[in-house]
């Protein structure tokens, strides 16, 4: 008979990653991807029908782990708001036995905070002292637990339209989270003279306008899988050194890529670099005369190498 696969619940799923060094196994997977070791296809983007929402599949092998896998994430239209879950399944290639079903929202927090903080590492000037971050959920304190190593910051502005919802307890858990960390009360107070410009919302349209900003800062961007969403303006990518987690197919799913190439004469060969590109030093740190913009649309083997890493944990 088959073996069935572990199935790891979130809890436990939050439990083993706090093991596991999340930004060394990305680093390890985008050596991987320049090296031919690891394939990436696009993602697949199915609608159900009437207008009820979507599902996405982020495929993904590891050759040198002898796995493969895929995260499947729907995106559920309801009344009350729309609902967004993910689970991510591993499979043996050498078996062609599934080793492991596992609750993915931990692993989308962990693996897209921390794809953020290899590219900020990778990117970000090496005297950069000023970080803004534009959220406060889940995602957001995650790219400050992964990034406040990253650099010397003498400081951290945090900003989100719900930082007035949230309890007088949960706003003394997130200050607590770094002494240098301050809440301000608006986007424009957060990015002022930022080196380094973190978003990490869930909004559908843009959040920051770069040619409003001071000075050149690196911009990063996750954006949501709400169809086309972006945190930029996609006419800004023009003026721009765009970066994102992975060529091949970052811009055939990126909202202001595809916006920007369709009505503002951007091309995707203007993309300067991946993450499998800097890594390997195939394309070198950028020098800051304009904007740098990051990309992640979040990569199904980024998922697979975290599952594969739990598996590990927890066979």
């Amino acid at each position: 008979m088959p073996s069935l696969p572990n199935v790891i619940n979130q809890r436990q799923a939050r439990e083993l990653l706090a093991q596991v060094d999340v930004p060394h196994i990305l680093r390890t997977l985008f050596m991987d991807l320049a090296a031919g070791d690891a394939l990436q296809p696009p993602q697949q983007l199915v609608e159900f029908p009437h207008g009820a929402g979507d599902f996405i599949n982020f495929l993904g092998v590891l050759a040198q782990d002898g796995v493969y896998g895929v995260k499947t994430s729907p995106y559920i239209v309801r009344e009350q708001g729309a609902l967004v879950t993910a689970w991510t399944l591993l499979m043996s290639m050498q078996t062609g036995q599934p080793l492991l079903l596992c609750d993915a929202g931990e692993l989308t927090t962990a693996r897209t905070a921390a794809t953020t903080a290899v590219a900020v590492d990778a990117l970000a000037p090496l005297n950069a002292q000023r970080l803004a971050i534009i959220g406060s959920g889940k995602v957001a304190l995650a790219h400050l637990h992964y990034v406040k190593g990253l650099r010397d910051w003498q400081s951290i502005h945090l900003f989100s339209p719900n930082l007035s919802e949230l309890s007088p307890e949960a706003l003394a858990e997130i200050k607590s989270l770094d002494p240098r960390l301050t809440l301000v009360d608006s986007r424009e107070a957060a990015v002022q003279d930022a080196d380094v410009i973190m978003l990490c919302t869930s909004s559908a349209g843009p959040v920051i306008d770069p040619s409003s900003l001071s000075k050149p800062a690196l911009i990063t961007s996750i954006s949501t899988n709400a169809p086309r969403a972006h945190e930029v303006p996609p006419q800004s990518l023009n003026d721009m050194q765009v970066f994102c987690d992975y060529r091949l197919t970052t811009p055939g799913s990126a909202g202001e890529m595809l916006i920007a190439g369709e009505q503002h004469g951007w091309d995707k060969n203007a993309i300067v670099g991946d993450l499998p590109d800097l890594l390997s030093e195939k394309v070198q740190r950028p020098g800051y005369d304009r904007h740098v913009f990051f990309r992640s649309i979040g990569l199904g083997l980024e998922d697979i190498a975290l599952a594969n890493a739990i598996y590990r944990l927890h066979p």
